[in-house]
């Protein structure tokens, strides 16, 4: 019985339980325990290996730019102006389920993009799906969409993360064509999904990066309410870490 039993997990697709199945039959000790207590150590095994595969699976498509980051390891020197108690209380992405967005602003090397791989990180360990782009790479590929026919299928793969990340907003003014393509991912996505974009101007100066005034208000209207924001200070970390690197390899 116990082979066919195996063969049944492997016929059922439970490669997790047939191995801490199989685990049980190897150890004397594990036989001795009752049958409701095998039984679920055998549900945990299959439950904990699903769990980390999904996550796997949540982590690749999300393509972060920063994947060792993490919200434990966050800086919170006084010079950065990390809010600790903000991070402390968008942790459990609660924000994600609620369709917020998080605006994330700072000079170059204050660490914008690891703190927006941070969130998207926790956002994939609470099993909410993430996609990250740097912005102005998906406004090109918007505009070759438009001609080869792949935009309607961009904006729609871009509707359907829980959380969209939008990395470097504002390094260059936006076009005409490009404020209204923008504007449709927006539209897509307000109070329904959460986006979460970062970008070394302030709030204050994002209206001027688009060339269309209008669409500006509307783009600005949708992603400013129900936003949390972080505006980040401080020396370059990026610098001090190749500063740092430097030192050791000179001892």
């Amino acid at each position: 019985m116990t082979e066919q039993t195996r063969l049944w997990l492997r016929d059922l697709r439970l490669p997790a339980m047939e191995k801490a199945y199989s685990g049980q039959l190897e150890l004397p000790a594990s036989l001795a325990m009752g049958f409701d207590e095998r039984l679920a150590l055998l549900v945990q095994a299959e439950v904990e290996s699903r769990r980390s595969k999904k996550l796997s699976s949540l982590l690749k498509t999300a393509n972060l730019k920063d994947k060792g980051a993490c919200l434990e390891e966050l800086d919170f020197s006084k010079s950065r102006n990390m809010d600790k108690c903000l991070v402390a209380n968008l942790a459990d992405c609660r924000w994600v389920r609620k369709g917020y967005n998080l605006l994330i602003t700072g000079a170059c090397g204050t660490g914008k993009t690891y703190l927006v791989s941070a969130f998207g990180n926790a956002a994939c360990r609470q099993g909410y799906s993430v996609r990250s782009f740097r912005l102005p790479r998906l406004l090109v590929d918007m505009q070759i969409g438009r001609g080869d026919g792949s935009w309607d299928k961009i904006l729609r793969d871009l509707k359907k993360p829980d959380l969209l990340i939008l990395d470097d907003f504002g390094l260059a003014p936006l076009e005409p064509l490009q404020c209204r393509d923008f504007l449709e991912v927006m539209e897509d996505r307000y109070n329904s999904a959460s986006i979460i974009i970062a970008s070394q101007l302030p709030v204050s100066s994002w209206h001027s990066v688009f060339a269309d005034a209008t669409i500006a208000d509307a783009v600005l209207d949708r992603l400013l309410q129900n936003a949390h924001r972080f505006e980040l200070k401080g020396p370059s970390r990026r610098q001090q870490l190749l500063a740092s690197e430097k030192k050791e390899n000179d001892i």
